[in-house]
């Protein structure tokens, strides 16, 4: 879910092509459960092979994968570790929703309520530690990068970008700011015409550019403020104070200025007590756990590797695999060299 607070941020919309040559470290939870929620069938059943294993995980990693290398984009996938603590209270309310969602889809579609199923159904999504280990070796298979972080995936990614390993953290939660990445990037795995739910229209995503130090200038703060104002609004390791959006979030933060006067202020004003744990929330923000990466190193594709798991595990198409695979060949080729993949580091 992470934290709302993309009213307040500085973005711009730019072509996925000015990404070319970039190397961009992807939250690989965060996008891994994009695909299992919107790679479904009309009624809302996953992508599933002949056996009914689902397999939306890897058309999505592979497929778009591609299209991210196609625009020249050098992407590194980055895996989460250890969850934090504080964070069960938001896993077992994410397990009740799901659950909840469930319920909701099998009615709907007893009901005949097909839109309605798929939109319940996208609710129920989840990530198993087999869909984990495959994503690993297709990515592994690919030549591509993937990185097991410490805790969180994108802290782990945010980090990389602040000490220049990577060009930018990829995500589709503004968390990576409150990490510290000076450049977060949004909707590059989901460019393109979407239709909008219950209307026979459609709306052109673009990817998004969000600058840290630029929303920090034009808002008149520093990180640490940042991270309050994500508090009051509620991240994955707190409630936030009920009627608090972002803008009033900001008013607050700019009034009261640090944690201590806006904790006195929400609890007068809100009876709004925050959990016994919330320093320790702060300085996970501030300081994440962070494994030490030397280098970031792209491997020639396994063909054969990707064939096995995608054709022959999982009755993927081998004529669109072989042609994908051929592709990605040639624009490593063309545009890297295999002699020059040094650049890929």
């Amino acid at each position: 879910m992470g934290v709302d607070i993309g009213d307040l941020v500085s973005k711009k919309s730019i072509p996925l092509s000015s990404l070319s040559e970039k190397t961009i470290a992807i939250d690989a939870f965060n996008v891994i459960y994009q695909f299992l929620s919107s790679i479904r069938q009309d009624d809302g059943t996953p992508l599933m092979d002949f056996k009914g294993n689902i397999t939306s995980h890897l058309s999505g990693l592979f497929y778009r994968t591609a299209k991210l290398m196609e625009n020249g984009i050098k992407p590194v996938y980055v895996f989460d570790g250890k969850t934090p603590l504080f964070k069960e209270d938001e896993k077992e309310r994410r397990a009740r929703g799901k659950k909840e969602a469930e319920e909701k889809w099998k009615k709907a579609l007893e009901e005949e309520r097909f839109e309605d199923a798929k939109k319940y159904a996208q609710a129920t999504s989840r990530l198993t530690e087999e869909m984990v280990e495959e994503s690993k070796n297709l990515l592994g298979y690919l030549g591509i990068p993937w990185i097991q972080a410490k805790s969180e995936g994108e802290a782990q990614s945010a980090l990389m970008a602040k000490k220049g390993l990577v060009y930018a953290a990829s995500s589709q939660d503004y968390d990576s700011l409150l990490f510290g990445a000076p450049i977060l990037l949004r909707n590059i795995s989901i460019t393109g015409r979407r239709k909008i739910p219950r209307q026979d229209k459609y709306v052109l995503i673009e990817p998004e550019e969000l600058s840290l130090d630029s929303t920090l200038k034009e808002l008149g703060l520093n990180r640490e403020q940042l991270i309050i104002i994500g508090l009051l609004c509620g991240t994955d390791y707190n409630q936030g104070v009920y009627r608090v959006g972002p803008k009033t979030a900001l008013k607050i933060v700019k009034e009261h200025k640090d944690f201590e006067g806006v904790k006195k202020y929400v609890g007068e004003k809100y009876n709004h007590t925050f959990e016994n744990y919330i320093g320790e929330v702060i300085e996970f923000f501030m300081e994440p756990p962070y494994l030490e990466v030397k280098k970031i190193e792209f491997r020639d594709i396994e063909e054969e590797s990707v064939k096995k798991l995608l054709c022959d595990e999982h009755d993927f198409s081998e004529e669109r695999v072989e042609r994908t695979v051929d592709n990605l060949k040639k624009i490593r080729k063309e545009k890297w060299g295999q002699s020059r993949l040094g650049k890929w580091f």
